[in-house]
């Protein structure tokens, strides 16, 4: 398939690709669709920015087609509010020629609305797993019409912990549906519930060892401290090209930190920043500016490395590195999506080269080092940093080396020792 005239897909859905640009489908696209459209199993694994959301979202429309009756006749489950209303956001862009009603369910807001819409009628749904049986358990939405289910990140949705719903959930849609399941990476979890979820799947696997896009060009800074790091990213950032940069940040107090010096620098205007303690609204907001150009700069700590897809994202910087090491990938794939090119540029601290090192063994490759820029400041490490680093180091030694005393230990035995000699 060199097209997407080359499926069986109507001329509504046609429509609507061509409007969003797309002169040919990817390669899990390619393999799945049709496959889907004949009805198998799924099971597909593919890497993040793939197009996996349209590769299940297209056959999904055709065989649902129109709008029919008050209960849903799909149902995608993904583990996150943004990923929810990403992909809905999608079912609604590539059926907007049908007159098919589409529903979000994500907590983080009144369950109200999300009930009336329900209740209005509609035939397909996406949610999160737990805000969907908060919905059906009252009695605001019936399952028993279901014919075809998606789970989407699956990986994911383990990691967050929503196994015990998804087993509610499988004993009240029908037997007979067709399954979808979905995964950045197949671990022996996703492997369990893909067969307990799959009925003779149809496997299709796109590049399985988990690596960021070939359209990504990766690099790395070994910086010595925090200093150097803002340093660093002034310099960059006082290019030319980096027009839409998502920062992503290993806490909450370095996010908002870092939102404050580009503010301060390229004004408030130009910078919005996520984390955990926003408001879900606020969160919606500043991804949705970001990606209709509002903004140039998405400050993040990992809530928003999976499933968001903005296009043309020009610099991926990890301004930490991160300690869930698939989350490179994620992190990573948030740019040269589909069929553009992007950057990844990785801040590597003293104590997190051990987690580099993890991270360059888990993709099966080294990223390119390169050299600190003459102009950047590189100040002395502050004492009280210099400790963390020192401490972080010791017990990153000894989880490698049970018997590894650590130089902290050492330092304190030969104090000891030389306390002993001077009594």
């Amino acid at each position: 398939m060199t097209a997407f005239s080359d499926f069986k897909l109507n001329k509504q859905l046609l429509t609507a690709i061509a409007d969003q640009g797309w002169e040919a489908p990817t390669p899990i696209q390619e393999k799945a669709i049709p496959q889907i459209l004949a009805g198998h199993d799924i099971l597909g694994v593919a890497q993040t920015g793939t197009g996996k959301t349209a590769a299940y979202v297209l056959p999904i429309l055709m065989k649902v087609k129109y709008a029919q009756g008050e209960d849903p006749r799909a149902l995608i489950l993904v583990p996150t509010r943004e990923l929810v209303i990403q992909v809905a956001d999608w079912v609604k862009a590539l059926g907007k020629n049908t007159d098919l009603r589409t529903v979000a369910l994500y907590g983080g807001v009144g369950i109200k609305p999300q009930a009336a819409a329900l209740e209005a009628g509609c035939d397909i749904i996406v949610a999160t797993p737990g805000r969907l049986m908060d919905l059906y358990l009252p009695g605001h939405v019936s399952l028993k019409k279901i014919t075809t289910m998606v789970l989407d990140e699956a990986e994911r949705l383990l990691d967050m912990g929503f196994r015990p719903q998804i087993g509610r959930i499988l004993e009240v849609v029908p037997r007979k549906r067709q399954n979808m399941l979905f995964s950045a990476t197949f671990g022996d979890r996703v492997k369990r519930i893909s067969e307990e979820f799959l009925v003779a799947p149809m496997e299709i696997r796109i590049e399985e060892r988990i690596r960021p896009a070939r359209s990504v060009t990766q690099s790395v800074y070994f910086t010595p401290n925090l200093k150097t790091k803002i340093n660093l990213l002034g310099e960059l950032l006082a290019a030319d090209g980096y027009n839409r940069v998502i920062l992503f940040c290993k806490t909450k107090e370095t996010a908002t930190n870092i939102a404050r010096y580009l503010s301060r620098k390229y004004g408030e205007e130009t910078v919005r920043v996520i984390h955990g303690n926003k408001a879900q609204n606020t969160r919606l907001n500043a991804v949705e500016q970001f990606r209709r150009h509002e903004v140039r700069f998405l400050v993040s700590t990992d809530v928003a490395a999976r499933g968001i897809d903005i296009p043309s994202v020009t610099h991926v910087f990890n301004f930490d590195v991160p300690l869930v090491y698939e989350d490179y990938v994620h992190r990573v794939g948030r740019t040269g999506r589909a069929f553009e090119t992007g950057a990844a540029i990785t801040f590597c601290a003293p104590d997190d080269e051990y987690h580099l090192r993890k991270i360059q063994k888990l993709i099966g490759e080294k990223i390119p080092v390169v050299s600190l820029p003459e102009r950047v400041e590189v100040p002395e490490t502050p004492f009280e940093e210099q400790q963390r680093i020192l401490r972080e180091i010791d017990m990153q030694r000894r989880k490698e080396d049970p018997t590894y005393q650590g130089a902290f230990h050492e330092r304190k035995r030969k104090s000891d020792k030389t306390k002993k000699r001077r009594s």
